[in-house]
């Protein structure tokens, strides 16, 4: 169950940036961040009656911790890609990602066996060669002033889902509300302080509300992933994936051709899936 929760939440992460993406290009990503993030919100506090649960002050703590990181990393990855090499920074952000949790989760005493630990480590490889939409020659290209702001958006996405596997299990969705109030007011004080505008257009707006509603959605796939039991060295990794499902979606909506390096990644991504699943 947590691995089919993992791999959902992947799904549904992917296709919300591949949304979150096509608003950006109608509004300000600010506006797109705050309010595709009071979108899901409010969509969680609707769902509270049925999927939240009893909260200690811990689990606040370490939901509002969850969101500072997961906000943090979205301003300092749009930042650097700003600034940046697309094909570069975003595999070295993707992959960073990933290997937090699967460093943590083994440092913490998750057991996995042989099969699966292939299949992390594939999972780690695809990962890279899915968001390298420039091939791997471009990560050539890669230089140290853009590497250390991509190393950090990815350590902050990391973060995002450790600090959310901390929370008690019987906790629900709850931990949730702290992560996002906590990761809105990071983002509009930095939208306020760079007077950044927050009003998005009308033809963005639909695109926001769903983005941030399936945003939320799969936040708590992978929380209930978690609270499962599964190690969080595998539902980190396997949530991850989630590039493959916004790259399917980039080639089937807007018919971009995806690069061989990303084909490998398809297919690195779907062994990766099977090794984790094996028994032993």
């Amino acid at each position: 169950m947590a691995v089919v929760l993992a791999l959902s939440s992947a799904v549904v992460y992917g296709a919300s940036d591949f949304l979150g993406g096509l608003a950006s290009r109608k509004a300000s990503v600010f506006a797109v961040v705050a309010l595709s993030q009071l979108a899901g919100l409010i969509a969680l506090v609707a769902l509270l009656p049925w999927l939240g649960g009893p909260v200690t002050t811990a689990d606040v703590a370490w939901g509002a911790a969850a969101g500072l990181a997961g906000s943090t990393g979205l301003l300092v990855f749009f930042r650097a890609l700003a600034t940046g090499v697309m094909s570069v920074i975003a595999p070295v952000t993707a992959v960073t990602a990933a290997a937090v949790p699967v460093f943590v989760g083994l440092l913490g005493g998750d057991r996995i066996g042989p099969w699966a630990a292939v299949g992390i480590v594939l999972a780690l490889v695809a990962v890279v060669l899915v968001s390298a939409e420039g091939g791997v020659r471009a990560l050539r290209a890669a230089r140290p002033g853009s590497l250390l702001p991509a190393l950090g958006a990815g350590l902050a996405f990391g973060l995002f889902f450790v600090l959310l596997d901390r929370t008690a299990e019987d906790a629900g969705l709850t931990p949730l509300v702290a992560a996002r109030t906590a990761s809105i007011t990071l983002v509009l004080l930095v939208a306020l302080s760079g007077r950044r505008s927050v009003r998005p257009t009308r033809a963005a707006l639909p695109l926001i509300v769903v983005s941030g509603v399936g945003d939320m959605a799969a936040n708590a796939l992978f929380l209930l992933a978690t609270q499962t039991g599964g190690p969080l060295a595998i539902t980190g990794v396997l949530s991850s994936l989630y590039p493959v499902s916004t790259v399917l979606l980039a080639q089937l909506v807007l018919r971009e051709r995806l690069v061989p390096a990303q084909l490998a990644g398809l297919m690195t991504a779907a062994a990766a899936v099977v090794l984790i699943t094996l028994p032993g």
